[in-house]
């Protein structure tokens, strides 16, 4: 008789079907575009993210950019990334392991949180990192 080892995995639909794992992470202090950005790790395959710029109306807009790759959201050798002003939000249903934010100000920091939905699939499973360079935020 075979045996079979049947886990979740990144082509495994019922993992993006249930419902997801809570992922929240606020009040983070982004650095200004002239340095490294802030990279938000999850431990799962997401299944979906929202990304907020949590500074308000009235103070100075100071865009926060978000993307999918270091270079990307630095635009080291494309502008790949979304920008959020003050107080907007994206939200998405995409399946990645890491996040990069960045203030749009060469001078100012910003402000922002994150919230995932976190599906059963080990981030071990999804092993591209998205490249700046390929188009990829």
């Amino acid at each position: 008789m075979a045996v079979f080892n049947y886990k979740s995995g990144l082509g495994h639909v019922g993992s993006y079907q249930a419902s997801a794992i809570p992922f929240l992470t606020s009040s983070l202090t982004i650095p200004v575009s002239s340095s490294t950005p802030y990279e938000v790790t999850f431990p799962k395959v997401t299944r979906f993210v929202v990304i907020t710029n949590n500074l308000d109306g009235t103070s100075a807009n100071i865009p926060l950019r978000f993307g999918f790759s270091s270079d990307g959201v630095k635009g080291a050798e494309n502008t790949n990334y979304g920008i959020l002003n003050n107080g907007e939000s994206f939200e998405a249903e995409f399946r990645v392991t890491r996040l990069y934010l960045l203030s749009d100000d060469g001078a100012v920091e910003c402000n922002a949180s994150v919230i995932a939905g976190l599906t059963v699939v080990d981030a071990l499973e999804l092993e591209n990192n998205w490249s700046g360079s390929a188009g990829v935020g």
